[in-house]
């Protein structure tokens, strides 16, 4: 069983400035929460029990969300918004979290390893905070799943147009079943004319303990960080590598435009106002 996931939080946030200068990206709202709590939640409806943040200076206010506010709930209480306490209280109570702090920005494999006090021998997930997802069935859920089935590393996968690949990181696959591939080979943001495929690495992963010796033998590489791609390629044929290509829709909130789209889309589908919301965007549109 997989009851562990790490959501590495220590970014700076660069693509959001200036509304990252005193706020962490993770906390901006997608409508009326912050983009960190859906990837809190998929994990915790994915089975996993205990959350290690990897978060950074200036990343307090992460750890404040999903603390309990004793304030807070009274006043709610006090004046009767039984509906709003629960919502409240709920967020604490999503999984157990836990804090580890990266000193220095040295890229994904790094903040990776901030976490094998934590993890010891037990496999565990991952969770990029900038990746959130509308589903049926959570992203991890599906990783997990193929984990259990194969025993190995597990990557989530989805295709990008060819000209995008220099963004991702790629991998060269053969194919099990439907949407279910093993890995053959792994490249960190190729040039298009050297992908091996336009199959793209996103944020979810299924890791063994092994990766932590594999990181700390991984050079630097991409922007002279210690980039979790690479580590991963240092265990192929030591472990097995299965990748499983997500098909539900992603949005990519650490960046602009995926953080306005994401909150239009989430907008639109409240039961609340997304009605209202419609028809306000029709009239902007004329």
């Amino acid at each position: 069983m997989i009851l562990k996931a790490i959501i590495p939080a220590a970014g700076l946030g660069t693509r959001l400035l200036p509304a990252t200068k005193s706020q962490p990206k993770e906390m901006l709202p997608i409508v009326d929460r912050p983009a960190i709590h859906y990837v809190v939640e998929e994990a915790s409806k994915s089975g996993i029990e205990s959350i290690l943040i990897v978060t950074g200076r200036g990343k307090e206010a992460i750890e404040n969300y999903f603390d309990h506010s004793f304030e807070l709930e009274r006043i709610l209480k006090e004046k009767n918004k039984n509906e709003l306490l629960e919502t409240v209280r709920d967020i604490s109570e999503m999984a157990k979290v836990f804090y580890v702090r990266q000193k220095e920005p040295l890229g994904l494999g790094h903040a990776i390893y901030q976490a094998k006090g934590f993890i010891k021998d037990e496999p565990f997930g991952v969770l990029l905070a900038d990746d959130i997802f509308i589903y049926e069935t959570p992203p991890l859920r599906k990783l997990i799943d193929v984990y259990e089935k194969f025993k190995g590393i597990v990557i989530g996968v989805k295709r990008v147009p060819r000209e995008n690949v220099s963004m991702y990181g790629i991998v060269k696959v053969d194919v099990i079943s439907k949407g279910v591939y093993e890995v053959m080979d792994l490249i960190e943001k190729p040039d298009p004319s050297l992908a091996p495929s336009n199959i793209a690495i996103i944020g979810r992963y299924i890791l063994v303990p092994s990766i932590f010796n594999s990181i700390e033998k991984t050079k630097p590489g991409k922007n002279n960080e210690i980039q979790l791609t690479d580590a991963i390629k240092n265990l192929l044929g030591k472990e097995k590598i299965f990748a499983v290509e997500i098909e539900e829709e992603r949005f990519d909130v650490g960046d602009k435009l995926g953080f306005l789209v994401a909150n239009v889309v989430f907008g639109l589908k409240d039961k609340t106002f997304g009605k209202a919301l419609k028809e306000k965007i029709k009239e902007v549109i004329k």
